[in-house]
């Protein structure tokens, strides 16, 4: 399942180790996560259900949902997906909930204290461009991710970003990726989960291995990113039934197809460049099908794809998923004008994967535990906290960036990211006329960023947030 040649990319392999899964001996290399080393090795079933004990494979790869939870070195509940590897590892299967052995007292944990300028939860593309301008103008930032790698979906995106020179266009989201790791390295600290804001002082609680650190910061930018959305579908829950970036961060992260035949469901951008990402690293794709009566994303994708032999089916959806422990096979059906399914129209599809690019939800979780208001905004993706333009939620000092904040693209998820570092310059002590009249200009690009047909629901989006923000503050 290890992909040796790409066109694009080259995995540089850590040394080999080896690690125990239900007792069998497995391969692996340094700086995979656990999830992916056993896909390499063909494991698709991690765990069953707590209620009708199904099997459970992991889904989103970012470590946003439970399919993924082991027991560890005899720690219950790990989300393999987002955990790298060890030499010597014991990992096992879990059947429902995970139980914590008893025999001996476990390890105290140690409790740490920290404080910043700005804390930055989330290093992806949106918080990365947030910690690069805050640390540019003399702040002290401090950047958070419950992940092994930063970068978010931009390590993930081979393809070469549109728009003009100065927003990255002609440029690959890897390469980004790289250019703003190294600019925030020194910022960052990777594999450490937020888990509380505490009010009053703005003080975030956050782990990172068996330690508990209090961090004091005067600033919050939550960047969170988002979360892959679910479609209802028969057997929907299999092992093999991936979202995207999920797919994504096998291939392009890892190195490891996903699999050999793909159902690829969805036709926006993300189903479109997924696709012949797939393509890429030698996956076949059996079919693209999209709900709509029309294609979601820009058409120069699905041109790519069809040119390889890739058929691409509107008004089409998916009935259901074949297989007992993980996917063999797959069954759509057409819709017609009131989406309703047209029997016999189902067609059948032996795949051992189905890829989900149906849309994104933004992460709000801490939002929600900080107390910031929230509304249901359906041109950004569902829940979203309702900030104003310099992206300063309803609760003084926290501000939202990126996906978390309404979904969009890369580009201007990192031109929120931005802009929420310059309003917490301008608020602090650091503020000069440059910073402001980066943060005019900053407007002006993201407003000519959203322009355009395909920016117009962020736009609308947009508007409703912001004058929910007004409302919230007359």
């Amino acid at each position: 399942m290890r992909i040796t040649e790409h066109p694009l990319l080259e995995f540089e392999r850590g040394k080999k180790i080896y690690f125990t899964f239900n007792g069998q001996i497995i391969e692996a290399y340094e700086g995979e996560t656990i999830a992916a080393a056993l896909h390499a090795q063909g494991i698709k079933v991690l765990k069953q259900s707590i209620i009708y004990k199904r099997p459970r494979g992991f889904f989103c790869a970012i470590g946003k949902c439970a399919s993924c939870m082991m027991n560890v070195d005899g720690v219950p509940n790990v989300k393999t997906c987002v955990t790298l590897v060890q030499d010597g590892m014991v990992v096992e299967s879990q059947s429902g909930r995970g139980l914590l052995k008893t025999e001996s007292q476990p390890e105290k944990s140690t409790i740490k204290k920290m404080s910043t300028q700005i804390a930055v939860v989330g290093a992806g593309p949106a918080g990365l461009m947030a910690a690069v301008t805050a640390k540019k103008f003399g702040a002290k930032v401090l950047v958070l991710d419950e992940n092994p790698h930063a970068g978010g979906q931009l390590i993930k995106q081979t393809h070469k970003f549109f728009g003009s020179s100065r927003e990255q266009a002609g440029t690959r989201g890897t390469q980004i990726a790289q250019d703003l790791y190294q600019e925030a390295e020194d910022t960052l600290m990777l594999n450490a989960s937020v888990i509380g804001y505490y009010s009053g002082s703005h003080s975030l609680a956050l782990v990172k291995g068996t330690t508990l650190v209090e961090l004091q910061t005067e600033k919050v930018i939550v960047a969170t990113g988002a979360s892959e959305k679910m479609l209802l579908f028969e057997n929907n829950d299999l092992p093999g039934v991936y979202g995207a970036g999920a797919v994504q961060t096998l291939m392009n992260v890892y190195g490891i197809k996903p699999g050999h035949n793909v159902l690829m469901v969805g036709a926006g951008n993300v189903g479109l460049i997924v696709s012949y990402q797939l393509l890429q690293a030698s996956v076949n794709v059996e079919a693209v099908v999209e709900a709509m009566p029309h294609i979601g994303g820009y058409h120069v994708h699905a041109a790519k794809i069809r040119r390889c032999g890739v058929p691409i089916y509107t008004s089409t959806s998916i009935q259901k998923a074949l297989g007992e422990e993980y996917v063999t096979g797959a069954v759509t059906i057409s819709l017609d004008e009131n989406w309703n399914p047209i029997r016999g129209t189902e067609k059948e599809y032996t795949v051992d994967t189905i890829c989900l690019a149906v849309g994104l939800s933004p992460s709000v979780e801490l939002f929600h535990q900080a107390g910031c208001r929230l509304a249901y905004i359906p041109e950004l993706g569902g829940n979203t906290p309702v900030h104003n333009q310099n992206m300063e939620t309803t609760l003084p000092g926290v501000y939202a960036a990126g996906d978390a904040a309404g979904i969009g693209e890369a580009n201007t998820a990192m031109m929120e990211g931005k802009i929420a570092a310059l309003s917490c310059i301008n608020t602090l002590e650091l503020s000069t006329d440059e910073t402001v009249k980066e943060l005019e200009e900053s407007f002006r690009e993201l407003h000519l960023l959203r322009s355009g047909t395909f920016g117009e629901r962020a736009r609308q989006g947009k508007e409703k947030v912001f004058t929910l923000w007004r409302e919230h503050h007359e």
